[in-house]
């Protein structure tokens, strides 16, 4: 894993939950779910489906603004069949830039589910690149949405961090229980949402689990269509993509040709380089036996947990290594004190290990209380509402009571309206007839109305003639 990470929500059924240490960058091989066809996971066809849009007038009240967001949706079935490691989704676009969603299925070093947004195509940007998104990860609640888990936060990536998310991100065990909703005929809906924009963050728990896609919606794209059931498919390996060290790895959409070399050839080669590179007679000078001090102090200084967080541990093993074999006539280390040194550096790493497990079970205990709470919120609700209800019925026996009364009320109007219905008839009818007279006579009336313009015309021609006859004098006078 990367060595960055942040402080963010976690948020859980409208419920925030601090976290410290959960967003991180994710540097792993990916398998890589094809467009075009279902996969192939262990004899089983999983359909993946696969949607974007772009969601428009999502409202920033703190700004009073308008923007548009990118939405993904990529709903995986037979989840629970699949043994890959890693999942990465197709790519998508968000103003020019490409994006992919990261899955680890059963956890990535950690008992949760494990999920980030990544940048898709990473190792062909040139040196210096970075991109800035404002974006919310989530698996839905298929049973309730506004159960759903969602993570939303704020992140430069760049060549030291292409991939950014969340490690703890969801109990494996809530995941799996048929009790909680997300897991659905053994399929998980995942969203992504997105924004470029700097100068604004419109992206939040409230938007994740209300989306109203039918009034958002501006452009949709149907990337994958779930293959029909009963019906005869082909089908696709995962592509595997392995990265080197010790450059961060990325996934990138690539097929492994035979003559690479595999992963297991990799381990057993750096494997074999280390154990050389340990019992050469390596001379280091008094300056790198001060710098490799000076890092033992610095992760000394940081506490446990973090210094698990922070992936420092195989440049710590070199510093060890440099401390050990400094050999100065004065300051020469005892076999003891060398001893010593190297039991350390398991020991740190224990210690780091049991330190980090122990904060994932108070983690896991908080988000315990998290749903707790949420449950009493929802009976609290039910209960005043089923009061309100109890009394609501009192009322509208009342009102039943009462009908006889309304009815009777009702038939006088009845009969009252009837009557000025009768009168408004006599009346309309003497007005037809004299509207009728009115229409015999009308061809009439728009002849003297034609003599009377033709006159008017006369008159006002007459009217000109004199008008102009004396402007024509007035300058001989």
């Amino acid at each position: 894993m990367g060595n960055k990470r942040l402080e963010l929500s976690i948020i859980k059924g409208g419920a925030s939950l601090a976290r410290k240490g959960n967003l991180e960058s994710s540097s792993r091989r990916c398998a890589v779910y094809s467009k075009s066809k279902p996969m192939d996971v262990n004899g089983q066809i999983t359909k993946v489906t696969w949607k974007i849009e772009v969601l428009s007038d999502v409202h920033s009240k703190s700004m009073d603004v308008n923007g548009q967001v990118t939405k993904v949706t990529w709903r995986i079935e037979n989840f629970s069949t699949i043994q890959d490691k890693e999942l990465c989704s197709e790519n998508f676009t968000v103003d020019g830039n490409k994006w992919r969603i990261l899955i680890f299925p059963k956890g990535n070093t950690a008992d949760h589910l494990s999920i980030y947004l990544g940048v898709a195509n990473s190792s062909t940007l040139p040196a210096g690149w970075s991109r800035y998104a404002h974006f919310g990860l989530a698996v839905i609640n298929q049973f309730d949405r506004e159960l759903s888990i969602a993570g939303v936060t704020t992140q430069v990536f760049d060549v030291n961090g292409p991939d950014w998310g969340f490690t703890s991100f969801l109990p494996l065990t809530e995941l799996h229980n048929p009790k909680r909703g997300y897991l659905v005929n053994d399929a998980c809906l995942v969203e992504a949402y997105v924004f470029t924009d700097r100068s604004i963050g419109f992206i939040s728990h409230e938007l994740i689990v209300k989306t109203d896609s039918d009034k958002l919606k501006t452009k949709e794209c149907d990337c994958v269509k779930a293959a029909m059931d009963n019906q005869r498919t082909t089908s696709t390996k995962a592509v595997e993509i392995t990265n080197p060290s010790p450059t961060p790895p990325y996934c990138q959409i690539m097929a492994i040709e035979p003559e690479e070399p595999t992963e297991e050839d990799m381990n057993t080669f750096f494997t074999s380089l280390e154990s050389k590179l340990w019992s050469s007679n390596t001379i280091f000078s008094r300056e790198e036996a001060k710098e490799a001090l000076a890092k033992v102090e610095k992760a000394l200084n940081m506490t446990p947990v973090n210094f698990y967080d922070s992936g420092k541990l195989s440049p710590l093993k070199h510093a060890f290594k440099i401390l050990a074999s400094f050999d100065c006539s004065s300051t020469t280390l005892t076999i003891e004190q060398k001893k010593e040194l190297f039991a350390m550096e398991e020991s740190l790493k224990e210690l780091a290990d049991r330190a980090a497990k122990a904060l994932q079970d108070k983690n896991f205990l908080t988000e315990k209380e998290s749903i707790k709470l949420t449950i009493t919120h929802k009976l609290d609700r039910n209960l005043i509402r089923y009061k309100e209800v109890e009394s609501e019925v009192k009322q509208v026996e009342k009102r039943l009571a009462a009908l006889h009364v309304q009815v009777e009320e009702a038939q006088k109007e009845r009969e009252n309206m009837l009557a000025e219905g009768k009168e408004i008839f006599k009346s309309s009818k003497e007005m037809k007839m004299e509207l009728e007279a009115l229409e015999m006579q009308w061809a009439e009336y728009e002849a003297m109305a034609k003599v009377a313009e033709e006159e008017e015309s006369i008159v006002l021609a007459e009217w000109g003639r004199i008008k102009d006859f004396i402007s024509s004098i007035k300058g001989k006078i």
